[in-house]
């Protein structure tokens, strides 16, 4: 049987991510979108991650255009929403 440990993912910059690099820590993975009517959420996942991190908190937030086309951004502009709004 599998666990998430096997899998890798792409980040936003194409490279290959091992979910074993995550092994040990808690993990929340959220679907994420930068046009959406809950983008407020980022600000109570920045909060959860700065409180939790030192304790192996991480978060992988993906972003998601399959619910109602609400992350069309490219890479970049997602990257550059991400930097300027957010966090």
């Amino acid at each position: 049987m599998k666990s998430i440990y096997d899998f890798s993912v792409k980040d936003i910059d194409h490279e290959e991510i091992s979910l074993e690099k995550f092994k040990g820590k808690t993990l929340l993975i959220v679907n994420v979108a930068s046009r959406c009517g809950f983008t407020s959420q980022y600000t109570g996942l920045q909060s959860l991650y700065e409180k939790y991190k030192d304790k192996g908190f991480e978060i992988l937030a993906f972003p998601c255009n399959q619910f109602g086309s609400q992350e069309k951004g490219t890479n970049d502009e997602i990257k550059e929403f991400r930097s300027k709004e957010i966090f």
